[in-house]
């Protein structure tokens, strides 16, 4: 009903785009968001992706649009290129007749089609990726100096991708008297000291993830050892039918590696992540519309801003360590009233994880065996049973081919019986086939571990390799302790804690020691999330330390 937005303030135009749009309700984050920018407050916005916040900002933006002035009047700012495009097409939907011009700017396309639709004077809302911004900014392409509007969407994920400085130069380039909205799935204290510094008095709004984007996910969980868990993704993938799937990992080498894998096993899968260029994503994303790939394994932030419909399932095949983060990836799925599935594969190290999770959510989430091979034999038996009933109810006309091959079959004297197994035979022969990765000892139930002495790392065991020392920006003033040097790495890097070397910790700044082979998978990340903060790692020393 336009009658429910129109009473937040919108103009019967902007109503009326979205009443033809299909909007019927405003949602929570929209009822509170929009009459607090419509009256001309700074907002902190605390929420998930899908609970509609594109809307909640970019109504009120428009509305204040001036369609006849020749400048950059608003700038909204998206950690990822996907982010971006979704944004702008949203604004320009909701914009339809309103004649307010938006453009999108952001790397892996050439500057020209940019600079052209800049220098026209005619990009009333720029919509970018910090990077490319400052870029345009920095060449005296973008001028943000009669900016009224900034916008900065997934505040969260852009300073945990380094874009700090960035940000900071963009807003330094707008005029203090610009209104400022700020949304984030998360409040870490970097993105509250860039609210408290560029935000004037910001009305906060924090809406539950919990109330929206688990709606309609059925989630379970699974005990499995670390080494087992592409054997455990594959027979959950052999045991149910997947249409579309979206699987997380935390690091790009591993989504690298595990698309790889589930090609190799039969199963069609693109890796997602932040080395790819533009073409090879656009490749990847057609790959999934038209139903050639049907996993996709990506990276948080490779995920951010991704428009796939109907995604059926979602994997944690590396659990998030944030609990915000879970929420994010399980609203992929069963959206616009539809129902998904959320799998997370958890080890037994992750029971302290798995634990806050489950708080956060305010359930506890059952866990389930992984499918065995005769759970897996019954459950290809079913679906090719439901495949036949759907043939004999909607029965194909037969080509003539096909009944010369049937005829010739049975006056050479074979059974029609026989010959429908070895048809049956045949058809199931196209069905990915699960082979069968040996599993390792099952993973213990850690609600009920049993009990007995943990074995103690050996600090003063030296590495064999060469040694690289590494910058580690938290130190004794923040709580950092070794062990949580050790974890970190070991966690987040995926590198083996034995091989991890001398540590130590300084007052705000600490540096580790780690083989030189596994030096470049350590730097890949750039930053590591460290309880509630985002601590930077860089090379500390670039001549190796000998061991």
């Amino acid at each position: 009903m336009t009658d429910a937005f129109r009473a937040l303030g919108l103009e019967p135009r902007l109503a009326a785009n979205l009443q033809a749009l299909g909007y019927t309700e405003p949602t929570p984050i929209q009822s509170q968001a929009i009459p607090l920018l419509l009256a001309g407050h700074d907002v902190l916005g605390r929420s998930q992706t899908g609970t509609g916040k594109t809307a909640a900002f970019g109504l009120p933006l428009l509305q204040s649009m001036d369609p006849a002035a020749a400048h950059v009047q608003a700038l909204i700012v998206t950690p990822t290129r996907e982010l971006a495009l979704q944004v702008t097409q949203a604004l320009r939907d909701y914009a339809r007749g309103l004649g307010v011009p938006i453009v999108p700017v952001y790397g892996g396309q050439g500057y020209g089609p940019q600079l052209r639709a800049l220098r026209r004077g005619r990009a009333a809302v720029v919509v970018g990726t910090p990077g490319r911004l400052l870029d345009l900014l920095q060449r005296g392409a973008l001028d943000l100096t009669r900016v009224c509007w900034v916008v900065l969407d997934e505040a969260d994920e852009m300073l945990s991708m380094g874009f700090i400085d960035d940000i900071t130069a963009l807003l330094e380039a707008t005029p203090a008297s610009r209104q400022t909205a700020l949304f984030s799935a998360t409040l870490p204290p970097a993105v509250r000291q860039l609210a408290s510094r560029y935000m004037r008095q910001p009305q906060h709004i924090a809406i539950r993830p919990t109330e929206v984007t688990a709606q309609g996910v059925t989630q379970t969980a699974f005990w499995v050892h670390p080494r087992d868990k592409l054997a455990a993704l594959t027979r959950l993938l052999a045991a149910h039918p997947v249409t579309t799937g979206l699987v997380f990992c935390r690091t790009r080498a591993t989504t690298r590696e595990l698309a790889q894998a589930l090609n190799e096993h039969g199963w069609p899968a693109a890796a997602l992540h932040g080395d790819m260029s533009q073409a090879a994503r656009e490749e990847v994303f057609a790959a999934v519309r038209e139903g050639r790939v049907h996993l996709l394994v990506a990276t948080d932030v490779a995920a951010r801003g991704l428009d796939i419909a109907q995604v059926s399932h979602v994997v944690n095949y590396d659990l998030p360590l944030d609990p915000e983060v879970y929420i994010h990836r399980v609203g992929r799925t069963a959206r616009a009233g539809k129902t998904g599935v959320a799998w997370s594969l958890v080890t037994r190290r992750e029971k302290g994880l798995w634990k806050r999770i489950e708080r956060r959510v305010r359930q506890r989430i059952a866990f389930a065996p992984l499918p065995s091979e005769r759970d897996i034999a019954r459950a290809r038996q079913a679906r090719l049973q439901q495949r036949l009933e759907a043939a004999l109810q909607n029965p194909s006309p037969a080509t003539a081919a096909t009944r010369q091959v049937l005829h010739a079959l049975v006056e050479a004297g074979h059974d029609p019986l026989t010959i429908t197994l070895a048809a049956l035979q045949l058809a199931q022969a196209h069905e990915p086939r699960l082979q069968p990765l040996p599993l390792g000892e099952p993973a213990p139930d850690a609600r009920r571990s049993p009990r007995g002495p943990r074995p103690r790392r050996e600090r003063s065991r030296k590495p064999e390799a060469d040694m690289v020392r590494l910058g580690f920006a938290a130190g004794r003033e923040h709580g950092l302790r070794p062990g949580d040097v050790v974890g970190t790495l070991a966690y987040q890097a995926q590198i083996p804690g034995r091989v991890i070397g001398r540590i130590q910790i300084g007052a705000q700044a600490s540096w580790v020691e780690v083989p030189q082979a596994y030096a470049a998978q350590v730097l890949e990340h750039g930053a590591f999330r460290w309880g509630r903060r985002t601590v930077r790692v860089w090379l500390w020393e670039a001549a190796r330390v000998k061991a």
